[in-house]
């Protein structure tokens, strides 16, 4: 039998004509009609379901749900299908240990099935997943992830510094091939705290004449209080000109001023699906890859689409993923919301706020719904704020539920505590409990300096 490689089953030459990148691409956005966008999502569809009918996996969602193949004829028949969460793959994996029947590797026969790329997620929200990609559905990722970069600005001489995790982890990997296949970037491949000292990654980023910074914003501001400790100075020593990954509301205007003003952008996606959205020159909200999928925004409690403008979850079918792992109707879990007004670029892709919070890390708290990343962006509007909380759940002898704010600050006293109080009741809309810790106290629970994504709810109502 004939050996095929990964590059037998992923054309890079093929995948950058149907998915276009660089100047192609904003062309493609700006030109690119609606009623056109929605034919070609249509005939990629199509694929992607006649895939997914060959799996168990879906053979068993949609049979529990009376919904067979033929009762999807195209998107507009989408809600019929149910969605699925991590819940099910980690039923899938009961189903079919250790690896699942999500990727629907059983449904190849043994010579037509492509090789398999195999991570983990980082375990941010439970135990780690195992994540299975074909080399198409890889690469596709990677170009649009390259696409994002290049995007953004990210040129032929810049040296990228990445602080996302590597290991077993899928994030380090996925950035880096993105950059090094479909950037002309030099990469510098970092990773978190504990992979490289932070004294040695701004130590890198000096002696190597780092211009990019990708990864988390929580670490990289991390990262610019480690170089100011160590007497690198940001703007001379060390020389950022663009950062791109993924921020909170609030959080670009905070870790620009930290690392000399560099430009600052967003870009979202999980380890299932790749990137889906990214913010572009125009930073006025992230730019869907309708090209590649197709993004529902439904609400967190019916499951209901809502209307533009209003938030919810992000439910995402990647048009893309034909060959192992197809995802259809993914709840995320993350929180976004459609943005209304038109594209400052000309471009016809639909745009997303931004990642706002997740609705399985909500906290409800007399009839309000609180996300904990939106506490820093609230308490960096004070002076004294250092930068780092966690938060904590309790429930008191009465069964009332209380929120917990344990915030670093640079000042320690009654007033400063009394002045975070109100800014959370102003910026939640809820009353919040808040205790004052130094600089670096609360690492020891956020794990900030070894997690991709630091801890920042603590409920200890299920313990």
């Amino acid at each position: 039998m004939e050996h095929r490689s990964y590059f037998d089953f992923a054309d890079p030459r093929a995948l950058a004509a149907e998915y276009p990148i660089g100047a192609a691409f904003e062309t493609f956005a700006r030109t690119i009609s609606r009623d056109a966008l929605r034919a070609a999502q249509e005939t990629r569809f199509q694929r992607l379901l006649d895939r997914a009918a060959q799996m168990r996996f879906y053979q068993r969602l949609w049979g529990a749900h009376g919904v067979e193949r033929g009762d999807v004829r195209s998107l507009d028949d989408l809600a019929k299908l149910p969605t699925f969460e991590k819940a099910d793959i980690v039923a899938s994996i009961e189903e079919a240990p250790p690896f699942g029947d999500f990727a629907g590797l059983e449904s190849y026969a043994d010579h037509e099935r492509p090789p398999v790329i195999f991570h983990t997620t980082s375990g941010t929200t439970g135990r780690p997943q195992p994540l299975l990609f074909g080399p198409k559905t890889r690469e596709v990722q990677n170009l649009l992830l390259g696409r994002a970069y290049r995007f953004q600005g990210l040129r032929a001489d810049d040296v990228a510094h990445s602080v996302y995790g590597h290991g077993m982890i899928n994030g380090g990997h996925y950035v880096r091939e993105a950059v090094t296949h479909w950037t002309a970037a030099t990469f510098m491949s970092a990773g978190t705290g504990i992979e490289t000292r932070s004294v040695q990654q701004v130590a890198l980023m000096r002696d190597f004449g780092a211009t990019a910074l990708l990864g988390f914003a929580d670490f990289i501001k991390r990262l610019a209080e480690v170089a100011r400790e160590e007497g690198i100075t940001i703007g001379e020593d060390i020389r950022i000109r663009m950062i791109s990954g993924q921020f909170g509301r609030d959080d670009k205007a905070a870790v620009s001023a930290l690392w000399g003003g560099a430009a600052c952008y967003d870009w979202y996606g999980v380890g299932d699906t790749g990137i889906i959205a990214a913010e572009g020159p125009d930073q006025a909200g992230l730019y869907v890859f309708e090209d590649a999928h197709f993004v529902e925004i439904c609400d967190i409690d019916t499951g209901a689409p809502v209307a533009d403008g209003e938030a919810g979850d992000m439910i995402v079918t990647c048009l893309f993923k034909d060959d192992v792992y197809p995802i259809i109707r993914f709840n995320t879990h993350d929180v976004s919301r459609v943005l209304t007004t038109a594209s400052p670029l000309g471009f016809q892709l639909r745009r997303l706020e931004g990642f706002l919070g997740r609705s399985d890390n909500m906290v409800k708290l007399r009839g309000i719904n609180v996300f904990p990343q939106a506490v820093g962006p609230i308490l960096a509007a004070h002076a004294a704020f250092a930068g780092e909380f966690v938060c904590r759940v309790v429930r008191d002898g009465t069964g009332r539920d209380e929120l917990i704010v344990t915030a670093e600050a640079s000042v320690r006293d009654e007033a400063t505590q009394s002045a975070f109080a109100a800014l959370l009741r102003q910026g939640l809309g809820v009353e919040a409990l808040v205790e004052l810790a130094g600089r670096g106290e609360t690492a020891p629970l956020t794990q900030i300096e070894t997690r991709q994504k630091p801890i920042r709810l603590i409920d200890e109502r299920k313990r």
